[in-house]
């Protein structure tokens, strides 16, 4: 009987902690609220097994409470989503967080938990945040949806102090791209028979940010 009391007490004490929002992710929410706008030229290499791209630049556009926006003069290859950093998406529909600990990256640790959306219509399923508390930054995320698969964001800073990222690396599977293969242009080449050999199909983008131009509230 004890140890049935135990137990429950146990699994209620973890039911109530999940029950909070982190109180850090919180403090990263208030802290990107604060940017209003901001735009940057990115620099884009596609990291695909058989396909081969040239590097692409574009612009990126963000205004507060919007999805971030791409745009290019030449043909630019982009997920779906999985490119967005500013959290709109977490924070659209009621969610709990678990803490699920550190791990150390870099000499550095981050803090690691779990946001599960209650509300069903978020199309979220299960995010996990490894956050660097001492920053005030998040530093990767890994997303699962229940439309459009699940898609990694890695985040670099170049300085210790900066807000918004200097270089991210998305993971995405290859079906979740925006448009059909066949027209990704001339300048780009596809090996269909390394394609079609592949049982798992995924890439990533990687994209430098430079030449920031930020508006803070």
């Amino acid at each position: 009987m004890m140890r049935l009391a135990l137990l429950l007490f146990l699994l209620s004490t973890q039911w109530v902690q999940a029950q909070k929002v982190d109180a850090d992710l919180m403090h990263i929410k208030q802290r990107m609220d604060s940017v209003k706008q901001f735009s940057a030229a990115v620099t884009l290499n596609l990291d695909v097994p058989f396909i081969k791209m040239p590097t692409k630049r574009a612009q990126i556009k963000y205004v507060k409470g919007k999805k971030m926006a791409f745009s290019s003069d030449d043909f630019v290859l982009l997920p779906k989503r999985g490119l967005d950093f500013s959290l709109n998406e977490i924070f659209k529909h009621p969610f709990i967080t678990v803490d699920r600990g550190t791990e150390k990256r870099d000499g550095r640790n981050l803090k690691v938990i779990n946001v599960i959306p209650t509300d069903g219509k978020s199309d979220l399923v299960l995010v996990t945040l490894y956050m660097d508390t001492k920053a005030v930054r998040i530093v990767q995320s890994e997303v699962n949806t229940r439309k459009d698969g699940s898609y990694t964001l890695l985040m670099q800073y170049a300085k210790n102090a900066d807000i918004l990222p200097d270089y991210m690396e998305a993971g995405f599977a290859i079906e979740r791209l925006k448009i059909p293969l066949n027209f990704m242009g001339r300048d780009t080449k596809i090996d269909r028979k390394k394609m079609r050999s592949m049982d798992t199909k995924t890439g990533k983008i990687k994209m430098q940010l430079s030449d920031y131009h930020i508006a803070m509230i």
